[in-house]
């Protein structure tokens, strides 16, 4: 120990660095023990501030509560109202879309019904149309369709004896029809329908299918119409035209169309190709021929009739003017009469204004003398 202070003493630095070491720890340590008070009194007023802060926070929280609490219960009216009005308002709408949708089933029922309807008439129109066309296919068929769409054509526009079905000529043939003209000589009228050949014509894709389906059209046509010249044209018997009655019109539009000169031969055969609507038309103008025809049949008998009508007529008037006369004479008469009684009445006046009640009584000669007064006044 003594050589450690011996070798300290030697050393004059090292003990004042020592001592100044010894210093700054003192320092040190107070240093830190003022830190210490300082950090525990800021620990207190935090404390306290923390306390003061906490109470506030509470009163604010308590305040935010009520706040809340009283915006809650608005929110809740706020939302019941709103919740009234939209389940009111849902429940009329969907009382008017129930009403609707019960309308618009009605109307979509009553469609069906008018749909179901016009499906059924479909289905009908389907058939006929199938049986139509099994019709049309067969050429016997097709044949008596013409003839009876001509004899319904006939018998609507015609009244009877003016017309004969089936008619046999002197040369033993037998038109469809003949119409009774007023010069005797009836119009013959055959019903033809070259519909297979028209319809190959059409349905022709090619060239040489149309001029192939052409051809045929010009044969069968010619051959109807030599055969009604032929067979059905007698002259002195019959008229010197023939119709030819083609029951379509689409057909006889075609052949008018695309066979004109099938058309100019049949006219230069004395063969006129009619469609229905030209057949009415005809038939129209045969009908006022035949009007007419009777009527100058009549005229004879109308000439009679107004003759004696005539003499009716001036016996008549001399029958009026003889009861003029009888009302002359009358109308006469009246007046005689009416100017006797005049003078009657004037007399019987006369005879009252006489007075028979004064004092004296009147003497015989004027009695008398109002009786002459008027015998002199008549």
């Amino acid at each position: 120990m003594e050589s450690a202070l011996l070798a300290l003493a030697s050393k004059p630095g090292l003990v004042n660095g020592l001592v100044a070491g010894v210093l700054a720890g003192l320092i040190l340590a107070g240093l830190a023990v003022l830190i210490a008070r300082s950090r525990r009194s800021s620990f207190a007023r935090a404390a306290e501030l923390a306390d003061m802060r906490t109470v506030e926070l509470a009163a604010r929280v308590q305040q935010m509560g009520e706040l809340l609490a009283r915006a809650q219960s608005q929110l809740q009216a706020t939302v019941n109202d709103r919740l009234d009005a939209v389940t009111q308002h849902l429940g009329t709408s969907m009382q008017t879309a129930t009403r609707h949708t019960a309308e618009n089933l009605q109307k979509l029922n009553e469609r069906l019904a008018v749909i179901d309807h016009a499906q059924k008439n479909l289905t009908e129109l389907a058939s006929q149309v199938t049986s139509l066309r099994d019709v049309l296919s067969n050429k016997q068929t097709r044949g008596a369709f013409g003839q009876g769409r001509m004899e319904a054509i006939i018998q609507d526009g015609l009244p009877k004896g003016s017309y004969e079905f089936q008619h046999t000529l002197k040369n033993g043939k037998r038109p469809d029809c003949v119409v009774l003209l007023p010069d005797q000589r009836p119009l013959v009228i055959d019903a033809k329908f070259p519909l297979e050949a028209v319809t190959a014509f059409r349905d022709g894709r090619t060239e040489d299918e149309r001029k192939f389906a052409a051809a045929r059209v010009r044969q069968d046509v010619m051959k109807h119409v030599n055969d009604i010249a032929g067979k059905y044209l007698c002259p002195g018997e019959t008229q010197d035209v023939a119709l030819m009655f083609v029951p379509s019109e689409s057909v006889y539009a075609e052949l008018h169309d695309s066979f004109d000169d099938v058309v100019q031969k049949a006219y230069r055969a004395q063969v006129m190709m009619v469609s229905p609507t030209l057949l009415m038309l005809a038939i129209q103008v045969i009908q006022q021929i035949q009007k007419d025809s009777r009527m100058r049949e009549a005229a004879d008998t109308i000439r009679t009739e107004v003759g004696a009508m005539m003499k009716d007529v001036r016996l008549l008037g001399e029958r009026v003017r003889k009861l003029q006369t009888h009302f002359g004479q009358a109308s006469e008469d009246l007046n005689t009469i009416l100017t006797s009684a005049g003078r009657i009445e004037r007399r019987a006046g006369r005879i009252e204004e006489l007075d028979f009640d004064g004092p004296e009584a009147p003497a015989a000669d004027t009695i008398g003398a109002p009786a002459r007064k008027i015998e002199a006044a008549e």
